[in-house]
């Protein structure tokens, strides 16, 4: 049965205009979309803003999550109106786990040079970390874009843990982007290993939404369907 509801939840650096090529084309396939304006406060706020996407939507979901919010997707995505789950470039973890407890285990990524803590505990992207290392797929006049707009995320939200997977009771769909430089492809594909996904390929940086939204439209509607 193909599930016709998309929530979108973008990840740190980023907010719901990620995903503007993306909703464009699900809506041309007669889907109904929703993308969520993450607060980047804390995981708890996080989850609760996606469960109030999930209450207003009518039937059941395909749950979308980037990066960071594969952690939110992974707690919020225990309603039993979601019924997919689609990860993109995203951190996936168990119950007791986090998105930074995962990140503690994996090969150290270039990027993480190119974030920057603010005295308040918020941590953004330098300018040359998105042109070089996170959305370095995309122009020059995108990569301003994504620096100019990115939302900085508490750091304490990515210590966040799962109470419960949802991946584990659910079809779960995880496109890797073999470029990425947040998340290395070799960690993408244990997780993805480890959740028994159905897995695609996109030749792309850290923001697939961006550089190749054909590719993430039509892997959000395999899933759907």
């Amino acid at each position: 049965m193909t599930v016709s509801n998309v929530i979108l939840v973008h990840g740190a650096w980023a907010d719901g205009s990620s995903w503007a090529k993306i909703i464009p084309l699900l809506v041309a396939k007669g889907m109904k979309v929703n993308a969520v304006q993450l607060p980047l406060t804390s995981f708890e706020a996080d989850v609760a803003a996606v469960r109030r996407a999930i209450a207003l939507a009518q039937g059941d979901v395909v749950l979308v999550g980037h990066s960071y919010a594969g952690a939110v997707i992974g707690e919020a995505g225990n309603d039993p109106k979601v019924t997919r789950l689609v990860y993109i470039d995203a951190f996936a973890p168990d119950a007791g786990e986090s998105a930074g407890s995962l990140f503690a285990q994996f090969e150290a990524a270039p990027l993480n040079a190119e974030i920057r803590p603010d005295a308040e505990g918020f941590l953004s992207l330098t300018q040359k970390g998105v042109a070089t290392l996170f959305a370095q797929d995309l122009d020059p006049v995108e990569q301003t874009l994504v620096h100019a707009t990115q939302g900085p995320i508490n750091a304490a939200a990515l210590g966040g843990t799962l109470t419960q997977a949802a991946w584990r009771g659910r079809p779960t769909f995880y496109l890797i982007g073999d470029d990425d430089m947040a998340i290395l492809r070799v960690d993408q594909e244990r997780m993805a290993a480890r959740m028994n996904a159905a897995i695609g390929h996109v030749a792309s940086s850290h923001v697939p939404m961006l550089s190749h939204p054909a590719v993430v439209s039509d892997f959000i509607l395999q899933a759907a369907a």
